[in-house]
């Protein structure tokens, strides 16, 4: 496909970067999202989900370290017939969706991550042949490396010959996957692909049996099915109280004994479409790039939902992370939260020639307790790799700390995290 065409692969439905020419924001009454019946919310109703997969339990390592790598927008396709968009001239002829799949593999080998999270995009459906080999090839390197992976939907995943609900039952089918098809307890939600992780503290130690950190995973849609609303989907009051419900139970549980605590576990959020919310910084208030060309810079909904101010209640939440915007990759903190971005990673995804595709890392680190033992999450840091020849590291910070209260101000989140190039040659 010709590249002006390819270039539109997230622009053409909306025009311009998805703004609908939209300056209001509809505020959904947050009251009416506590109620408990089927008819509070409009949802799906799921069929036969696919049996989960044996649970593998995540934990700490001995190191007292749990690894995340965070793939956004591989938007793969056919493999080595694939074109990549937006890359320097030289590398036209020779480039394809096997350069996405090498970028993934270099990434597994240099972090070695504990779990590869995959948020959404993951392929692009209207250029594959076959939605299922697609995403066989897609997630392959990290199949092969035997590390557990997740992942969730974007906006193009179903374009193709599968529909969201049958790639999302393909995912969950796949191995290695601890992706799940929707909470097992819940009947009724939104979406395909809403669930959570808990991370167990070291094994041998105090923390063996409990979650000190709580990973949660939500499908933000694709496209708005309200005729009167244009844009792209957003988290749906079924998805908060599900949400809501079991960040509570997981709080209850830790501060329970054995080895009680006073706060509820750290927990991060990973989706693919950005909140409304990102678009509150700037360069004087994030740590990494905006790019994106059009509007304000952020494709989000033009309906707010209300899922920041959910989160923010909740107050487990520390880190919120999503891609669809290939061109940012900032962090910034409101009220307390990091808002994330990963940046573009894949090759048939548009981009920016002579800007490389890059990757987020994300490390929680546990501190030691009085006995010499492992103890709870002392502090979540990240940083970025770029897919060049030494996979540098760049925007090292903290993105929250056990000591600060997790009071991140924007003039102390950057540290001196050795981002050293690697020897990949």
């Amino acid at each position: 496909m010709p590249e002006t065409v390819m270039i539109s692969s997230k622009r053409n439905v909306f025009g311009s970067k998805g703004r609908t020419g939209l300056d209001f924001m509809i505020l959904v009454v947050t009251g009416s999202w506590f109620c408990l019946t089927a008819l509070c919310v409009s949802a799906t109703t799921q069929a036969d989900p696919p049996s989960p997969q044996k649970n593998q339990k995540l934990r700490f390592g001995q190191n007292g370290e749990f690894k995340i790598l965070q793939v956004a927008d591989m938007h793969y396709a056919n493999g080595k017939t694939t074109p990549c968009l937006d890359v320097l001239p030289s590398q036209n002829f020779s480039c394809s969706d096997l350069n996405t799949t090498v970028f993934v593999n270099r990434m597994i080998q240099a972090e070695k991550p504990n779990l590869i999270v995959f948020t959404g995009d993951n392929i692009f459906g209207f250029d594959c042949s076959d939605s299922a080999k697609s995403l066989e090839a897609a997630f392959a390197p990290a199949i092969a490396s035997n590390i557990p992976w997740v992942a969730v939907l974007g906006n193009h995943d179903q374009e193709g010959t599968l529909s969201r609900e049958g790639v999302m039952k393909h995912i969950v089918g796949m191995k290695n996957t601890l992706s799940k098809f929707n909470p097992p307890e819940v009947h009724i939600i939104d979406g395909f692909g809403n669930y959570n992780l808990e991370v167990g503290g070291v094994k041998g130690s105090g923390f063996e049996n409990k979650s000190v950190l709580n990973l949660y995973f939500l499908d933000s849609g694709d496209y708005s099915k309200v005729s009167s609303i244009f844009g792209y989907d957003w988290i749906k009051p079924s998805q908060q109280l599900w949400f809501q419900r079991t960040s509570a139970k997981l709080k209850k549980a830790y501060l329970s004994g054995p080895m009680s605590q006073k706060d509820a576990a750290p927990g991060l959020t990973y989706f693919h479409i950005p909140l409304p919310e990102y678009a509150s910084f700037d360069s004087s208030n994030m740590t990494g790039g905006k790019l994106e060309p059009d509007g304000n810079g952020i494709s989000s909904p033009s309906v707010n939902s209300g899922f920041f101010t959910t989160l923010v209640s909740a107050g487990d939440v520390k880190a919120v992370f999503t891609g669809h915007d290939h061109l940012n990759d900032f962090c910034g903190n409101l009220m307390n939260i990091q808002l994330c971005y990963a940046g573009g990673f894949g090759y048939h995804a548009y981009g920016k020639a002579g800007w490389p595709r890059r990757a987020r890392v994300v490390v929680a680190s546990l501190e030691k307790t009085e006995k010499g033992s492992w103890g709870d999450v002392k502090s979540i840091k990240t940083w970025k790799r770029l897919d060049d020849q030494h996979l540098t590291g760049i925007d090292g910070e903290v993105l929250w700390s056990k000591s600060s209260g997790g009071k991140i101000s924007s003039d102390t989140c950057k540290t001196t995290l050795v981002l050293h190039k690697l020897d990949t040659e």
